[in-house]
C-alpha cells in the first residue's frame, strides 16, 4: 500500500480470512481504494481507511459475514472495520498498540504489517481534528497486490 506518508506492506491471511482476502485484493485489484484517505486515527490505538465518502459511512456496494479466526487483534493487524456482526464491506483498520483484547472475536483479521510499520505509527501519531479525523489529509494512493 503506497500513502501520502510512505509504503506499508502486509502479510494476508488467505487460509484464515479466504472471503475478506478476495474481497480486499479485488477492491485492490481495481482501485477502488485509490486516492481514499485514512479517515479517522485514534492515536496509540488505530487507523482507519477505505471509505469511499471520506467519513466512515461508505463502502463497496454490498456487505459480508464475517470470518472470525483465532488471529489475536494486536500491533499491526489488519481487520475489516465493521458497523456490527456481519457487516463488513471496504473499510478496514491498523492497530497502533500492542493489543486490543475487546475487539477480538468481533473483527475479521485478514493480515499484518511486515514492512512499514514506522509509517504506520507515524500516520497514528498525526494531529485530528473532530471524529478523530486527520488534520491534514493521509491519502491511500495505491493498493498493489503481488502473489
Amino acid at each position: 500500500m503506497t500513502t501520502s506518508e510512505g509504503d506499508v506492506v502486509f502479510e494476508l491471511f488467505d487460509a484464515d480470512a479466504p472471503k475478506t482476502v478476495e474481497n480486499f485484493k479485488k477492491l485492490a485489484n481495481d482501485g477502488f481504494y485509490d486516492g481514499l484517505i485514512f479517515h479517522r486515527v485514534i492515536a496509540d490505538f488505530m487507523i482507519q481507511g477505505g471509505c469511499p465518502n471520506g467519513t466512515g459511512t461508505g463502502g463497496p456496494g454490498y456487505e459480508f459475514e464475517d470470518e472470525i479466526n483465532d488471529h489475536k487483534i494486536v500491533r499491526g493487524t489488519l481487520a475489516m472495520a465493521n458497523a456490527g456482526p456481519n457487516t463488513n464491506g471496504s473499510q478496514f483498520f491498523i492497530v497502533t498498540t500492542d493489543a486490543t483484547p475487546w475487539l477480538d472475536g468481533k473483527h475479521t483479521n485478514f493480515g499484518r504489517v511486515v514492512g512499514g510499520e514506522d509509517v504506520v505509527q507515524r500516520i497514528g501519531t498525526t494531529p485530528t481534528g473532530p471524529q478523530d479525523r486527520p488534520v491534514t489529509p493521509i491519502e491511500i494512493r495505491s493498493i498493489t497486490i503481488t502473489d
